[in-house]
């Protein structure tokens, strides 16, 4: 698989950093994995370009300065355990694999989790777990996490994912209704209850419970 052109690289990052991706470890993930193989079909040619693309079920591949400014909020030490809600292309895990420890992935489209599984397989990413579930409930076997990012808006930030989510620990989630405008939303749990930070309007697909009806 050839990947991007080094002056198209170089312009992928140019535009993270101009969308406020400063951080030095995001910023170095995010050049080491290529978006490139996350994107199939027709929009594969625009896997540079800093815009959300379709993917399969329904579903997007989120703009890469989004994916940035995300991954950044959580602030992720080598040593963290990381709950994503919302696997999709499983582009966002694959960065996530670089910061962190350990990635768990979950989605409710059971295609989409298969797909992902190739590409981490084909990266030799070890420390993915991707899995088939109802990502709203989290992932309770594994848990608590140091982080958790859910890749889909809620209304409110869910209860089960922040019982999950370690003191000291923080979550990272767009909340609003589906329609209308949506904030990214960072979580701090310490010892003393939440903290809430809001970052920035965002657009992402409704979390919905349960699994995909196509499984």
């Amino acid at each position: 698989m050839s990947g991007p052109s080094p002056e198209t690289k170089m312009q992928f990052l140019y535009a993270l950093r101009s969308k406020g991706v400063t951080d030095a470890r995001v910023l170095s993930a995010m050049e080491e994995i290529d978006r490139g193989p996350f994107i199939r079909g027709l929009f594969a040619e625009r896997a540079y370009e800093d815009m959300p693309l379709p993917i399969n079920c329904g579903q997007t591949i989120s703009q890469p300065s989004v994916v940035g400014l995300m991954t950044q909020a959580l602030q992720i030490s080598p040593r963290d355990k990381v709950l994503e809600v919302g696997t999709g292309s499983g582009y966002q895990a694959a960065i996530l694999s670089k910061l962190a420890r350990r990635v768990y992935t979950i989605d409710r489209h059971r295609r989409l989790v298969h797909e992902a599984r190739e590409i981490f397989e084909a990266l030799d990413l070890t420390n993915v777990t991707a899995v088939t579930g109802d990502g709203s409930f989290g992932l309770p076997e594994q848990a608590p996490f140091d982080r958790i990012i859910v890749t889909a808006a809620a209304e409110d930030p869910p209860g089960p994912l922040l019982a999950q989510l370690k003191i000291g620990g923080i979550m990272v989630v767009p909340v609003g209704q589906s329609d209308a405008v949506q904030t990214l939303i960072r979580v701090r749990k310490s010892e003393d209850g939440l903290e809430y930070d809001e970052l920035r309007p965002v657009r992402f697909v409704p979390l919905l419970e349960g699994l995909s009806r196509e499984n």
